[in-house]
């Protein structure tokens, strides 16, 4: 395969994961589309590794590259995260006590998919930039900021809730800025 011709399967792939990663935003789309965009992403991935030397067409491929991987950070990483809190949902042991399950602390930690969406730009952003130390900065101002909500206790759940969500959002974005990575430093 070409190095050319393996660019163009990689900005296919992306944009596909893409659609799928939008699709799973619906009621019903998250059971199908979110997984569906994250078996895209590996095969990219796969692609990505697999083809020393690939090249997107230049500057414009490159730019489009960054443009599609950057919205599937953003936007893809919300749909797999419901998709995990709908796992862990489905496994979780009924309350005892004063403890509540996990999914009623969805309530307490409002505003989970705007925040993670930024949380996953930023992430992104900071690894294609080349300055790793913006994780840091990201969720440390998350973190800060959820802080009274993790704090008072209203919810026995919410601080797994917090935890399993931001690995799973920050994961994610870590893929998508890979993808970027192993076309442009091969």
């Amino acid at each position: 395969m070409s190095t050319d011709t393996a660019g163009l399967i990689i900005l296919v792939l992306v944009g596909a994961a893409l659609l799928a990663a939008t699709v799973g935003w619906t009621a019903a789309g998250r059971d199908v589309w979110a997984p569906c965009s994250a078996v895209l992403l590996a095969a990219t991935t796969i692609t990505a590794a697999a083809v020393p030397g690939v090249q997107v067409g230049g500057h414009g491929g490159v730019t489009l590259l960054v443009i599609l991987a950057g919205a599937l950070a953003a936007i893809g990483g919300g749909p797999l995260t419901s998709l995990v809190f709908a796992w862990v949902d489905r496994h979780d042991h009924p309350p005892t006590g004063d403890q509540q399950p996990i999914h009623t602390a969805g309530s307490v930690l409002r505003g989970g998919a705007w925040i993670g969406a930024l949380e996953r730009t930023a992430v992104f952003a900071s690894l294609v930039g080349g300055m790793p130390e913006g994780i840091a900065i990201a969720l440390a101002v998350k973190g800060l900021g959820r802080y009274p909500e993790l704090r008072n206790g209203a919810s026995a759940g919410a601080a797994e809730r917090f935890i399993i969500g931001t690995f799973t959002s920050v994961l994610w974005a870590c893929a998508c800025a890979g993808v970027v990575h192993l076309v442009l430093l091969r």
